[in-house]
């Protein structure tokens, strides 16, 4: 379902727009208000145990928000995505933001987790948007794949699966492998 699908929403017109029925979140993609697909268990369990993974690593060295709205341009348009995860080190982070505010600096960290529907084809165009949008690393996280690919704004995209140590550059001290990940959120093996 897509609001408005007539008429192009400018970036205030969107902010403006109240909740959806059931509180649905919207991305602006385009000028139109998508939804954003509900996350399932396996989804929502990958989100907490990453969630906890980068806390742990970032503690008091910036935000790490679940469904952060996002303001970005694609394609020289207005873009509010609503990623699964964001990072925003304290340094991004400007003065002036309101804590109940969407986000108007691109963050260091995006994480999107691929849901029932969606394919990683689609999510790697998103994560060349995100950063063609100044976001710093892309992770997507395919729950039937049992991996993470890691997308650079100057490297090619690196996958990791089962017990191959991901480490980052952005984020010294960082290693696990994805089937510690997978072995947190309680995702057994098929």
């Amino acid at each position: 379902m897509i609001l408005q699908a007539k008429n192009q929403l400018t970036l205030q017109e969107f902010f403006n727009l109240t909740p959806g029925e059931g509180d649905i979140t919207y991305e602006l993609v385009d000028g139109q208000t998508i939804p954003k697909m509900s996350p399932q268990k396996f989804h929502s369990k990958l989100t907490r145990a990453l969630l906890n993974l980068i806390e742990e690593l970032c503690d008091s060295q910036g935000e790490v928000c679940p469904e952060l709205a996002v303001s970005l341009s694609r394609r020289g348009r207005d873009w509010v995505p609503v990623p699964d995860i964001v990072y925003i080190s304290s340094d991004r982070l400007p003065s002036d933001w309101e804590e109940e505010g969407v986000c108007s600096v691109p963050p260091d960290l995006v994480i999107e987790i691929i849901s029932p529907g969606q394919t990683f084809g689609a999510m790697a165009a998103k994560a060349k948007d995100y950063l063609d949008a100044k976001v710093l690393r892309v992770w997507v996280v395919d729950s039937k794949a049992r991996s993470i690919t890691v997308f650079f704004p100057d490297a090619a995209p690196q996958t990791y699966m089962g017990d191959e140590l991901l480490q980052d550059s952005l984020f010294p001290g960082l290693e696990f492998t994805v089937e510690q990940v997978f072995q947190k959120a309680k995702i057994p093996l098929k």
